[in-house]
């Protein structure tokens, strides 16, 4: 060992038996006083302390509770797209109620790519975190079953899981997206675009279901029609909707799936950009910062509390393994703002009025 008490193998980091030897005590009293157990002096206490201080030494709390018997005091979450300020927000309920439990949250993404999601979730699990939670990309995650029948707490986070039961927390996707719809046909429009993500994507397939419904309850003949799928950023949206406005017969109304979307409509929408229609009425579903100061109307609802929720539930789960598994669906709600409340004038030409 060298001299610091790093380990000898390239200048490591302290060992456990470094500080019990700087301290002149034995390797398990160094031990107790470190990972706080009772019965040591508190001399000893302090002088083990002052050694680890000494040396830099950082207690592996990971190895500690594996090496009792135990799961880790971590908690995994498996996004789908980091870089989305939904995830982050969702993480932020999560670690919320997480925190009041003594357990703590790590977050990886997954980048949309169902390979990578298996790689993270089973990183996660061989590290035997205390409960993991998932926004998930892929359809199947049969695999996990071995995992649920051993109690390990797993919650689906956004979209459900494929082919296997789990504790669910979802939007209520069709509804919002209904809604969005019946607010542009009572605003007088009958042309309206949705700009939609990946067509694989749960969460997508939902929305677009209630809005093709709405539609057609409205006597909208081939209500998909201006449906735009496949925008999954900014930009490719931006593009999607410039190509809709300059159609023959453009739509005078979008609902967007989402707020990277809503996003990239809104720099189509501006009245710099070539082509643009100020007159076009927009209702985003996500709400975002600064959707309030830019007067975009949205489908909104609490991130945070779906994060809560899902939190809830994993500490439920750890508490009471054999419950059956649960689904729970956070509402929306339209939050009109001045963009989606831009009302045609006159009714378009052959196009019947509803109502």
């Amino acid at each position: 060992m060298a001299k610091d008490g790093r380990a000898a193998r390239g200048g490591g980091r302290p060992t456990l038996a470094a500080v019990a030897e700087s301290a002149g005590v034995s390797l398990k009293t160094a031990s107790r006083v470190l990972n706080n157990e009772p019965s040591v002096s508190e001399p000893t206490r302090l002088k083990v302390r002052a050694a680890a201080d000494a040396l830099g030494f950082r207690r592996n709390a990971v190895a500690a509770d594996l090496a009792r018997g135990g799961v880790s005091r971590l908690v995994g979450f498996v996004t789908g797209d980091i870089a989305n300020p939904f995830y982050s927000d969702l993480a932020s309920g999560i670690e919320r109620e997480l925190r009041k439990h003594g357990l703590q949250l790590i977050t990886a993404s997954s980048d949309e790519d169902a390979d990578r999601e298996r790689e993270l979730i089973d990183a996660l699990i061989e590290r035997r975190v205390a409960a993991l939670f998932i926004a998930p990309t892929a359809d199947d995650h049969s695999y996990l079953r071995s995992e649920l029948a051993d109690g390990v707490p797993i919650v689906f986070l956004d979209r459900p899981p494929g082919g296997i039961d789990a504790d669910t927390v979802v939007l209520d996707n069709r509804a919002g997206a209904a809604a969005a719809a019946r607010h542009l046909v009572d605003q007088g429009h009958r042309r309206i675009a949705l700009a939609g993500d990946l067509p694989r994507l749960w969460t997508f397939r939902e929305r677009r279901e209630g809005f093709v419904n709405a539609l057609r309850d409205a006597g909208i003949e081939d209500p998909e029609r201006y449906v735009r799928d496949g925008l999954h950023d900014a930009e490719t949206a931006r593009l999607a909707v410039e190509e809709l406005l300059a159609l023959d017969e453009p739509p005078t109304a979008i609902l967007t799936a989402n707020n990277k979307i809503t996003q990239g409509a809104l720099r189509a929408l501006h009245p710099a950009a070539r082509g643009a229609r100020r007159d076009v009425a927009l209702v985003g579903f996500d709400d975002f910062e600064l959707a309030d100061i830019l007067e975009v109307s949205v489908v909104g609802y609490e991130v945070s509390a779906m994060g809560q929720e899902a939190a809830r539930l994993a500490v439920a789960r750890i508490e009471s393994p054999g419950e059956p598994a649960h689904l729970r669906v956070v509402p929306t709600v339209l939050i009109p703002r001045g963009s989606g409340e831009i009302a045609l004038a006159t009714p378009l030409e052959g196009v019947p009025a509803v109502g």
